[in-house]
C-alpha cells in the first residue's frame, strides 16, 4: 500500500470502465514529475508489485496502478475478445492523457512485458525508460516450464470446462483453499525460500475473481502476438530482467530479448523465480531506480 492512494475510474475510447489508482489527485502532477506505471502479468495483480509500489512511493515517485479491461473492477468481463494488448495499450494511453502523464518509466511482469512492448510500439515518443520482468516475446505455449506441456494440456482443460461447467467453476473459484495446488503454484512459481503460503493464497484468490476463460483468451493472444518482429524499432532504453530459477519462463528468453531489443541490458538474480520482484525486493528496487536515475 502507498502513503495515500486515490482510486478512480477512466472511461476508454470505446466506452470500458477503466480502473484506477494514483498517488496523487486529478491535476496535481508537476512537468517534471517522475511517474512510475506498473502492467502486472497473466492473471496476476497489484500484489505483485506491492514492494515496488511501496518504495517507489517513499521516494516521491508517482504512481499509477491500473487494471486491464476484463480484469477485477475494470468492466468488459463479458467482452474477453476485446481484451487484447493493442487495446490495454489504447487504454493506458488514453488514461496518462487525461491524467497529464508525460514520459512515464513503464515495469511490466511476464504478459505485462507484452504490454508494455506492444505501448512501445503504438506509442514510440510517450516513454522514457522500460522495465521488463520474466517476460517472452515467443509463445509461452511452446516454453513454459521449458517444454510444450502447457500447449499439450491447454485443449484438454478447455474440453473439460465446455462438458462439465459446474465442476470446472467449482475448482477456478475454489482452487486457492487447497493446500496441495497452492504448493504447486509456490515451487513452480516462486522462491519458496522467500515468499510463503499466504502471498500464493491472495494470488490464487484474487484469480478466482476473474472470469474463466479469460486466462486461456490470452494465453492464446499472446501466442499471436508478433511483437518480435517489431523489437529492432523499439529504441526506448529498457531494463531486462529475470531469475536464474525461473521454472515459468526460462530466463535464456530474457536473453532472447535482449539480443533483438535495441538500446537494452540484461540482469539476471541468483535464486530468482518468475516473480523475483516479490523474491527479493531490495536488490530487485536498487536496481531498478539505478536505471531509472541513469542519464
Amino acid at each position: 500500500m502507498m502513503k495515500n492512494e486515490f482510486p478512480a475510474y477512466y472511461y476508454s475510447f470505446d466506452g470500458t470502465r477503466i480502473f484506477y489508482i494514483t498517488n496523487f489527485k486529478n491535476g496535481e502532477l508537476k512537468e517534471n514529475d517522475k511517474v512510475i506505471v506498473f502492467n502486472y502479468g497473466l492473471v496476476c495483480n497489484r500484489a505483485h508489485f506491492s514492494p515496488q509500489e511501496e518504495y517507489f512511493d517513499k521516494l516521491g515517485f508517482k504512481v499509477l496502478i491500473h487494471d486491464y479491461r476484463s480484469h477485477y473492477s475494470s468492466s468488459g468481463q463479458d467482452r474477453i475478445e476485446e481484451c487484447t494488448f493493442k487495446n490495454i495499450a489504447k487504454d493506458i494511453n488514453g488514461l496518462c492523457e487525461m491524467l497529464n502523464i508525460h514520459k512515464p518509466v513503464f515495469i511490466g511482469h511476464s504478459m505485462g512485458v507484452n504490454v508494455t512492448l506492444e505501448y512501445a510500439k503504438l506509442y514510440p515518443n510517450e516513454l522514457s525508460k522500460m522495465i521488463l520482468i520474466s517476460g517472452t516475446v515467443l509463445p509461452p505455449q511452446d516454453i513454459m516450464f521449458d517444454s510444450n506441456f502447457v500447449d499439450i494440456a491447454a485443449p484438454f482443460i478447455m474440453s473439460f470446462a465446455k462438458s462439465n461447467p459446474k465442476i470446472y467453476d467449482f475448482v477456478w473459484s475454489h482452487s486457492f483453499k487447497n493446500p496441495i495446488l497452492r504448493k504447486m503454484v509456490l515451487d513452480g512459481g516462486f522462491n519458496k525460500k522467500q515468499v510463503d503460503d499466504s502471498f500464493v493464497q491472495l494470488y490464487m484468490k484474487k484469480i478466482s475473481e476473474l472470469p474463466k476463460d479469460l486466462f486461456f483468451h490470452l494465453l492464446d493472444h499472446m501466442k499471436e502476438h508478433d511483437i518480435i518482429t517489431h523489437l529492432e524499432n523499439i529504441h526506448t532504453p529498457s531494463l531486462i530482467m529475470g531469475g536464474d530459477s525461473d521454472k515459468v519462463i526460462p530466463n535464456y528468453l530474457q536473453k532472447i530479448l535482449q539480443k533483438y531489443l535495441p538500446n537494452s541490458e540484461i540482469y539476471i538474480l541468483k535464486d530468482g523465480s518468475h516473480v523475483p520482484q516479490i523474491d527479493f525486493p531490495v536488490l530487485i528496487n536498487e536496481r531498478m531506480i539505478s536505471f531509472i536515475n541513469r542519464t
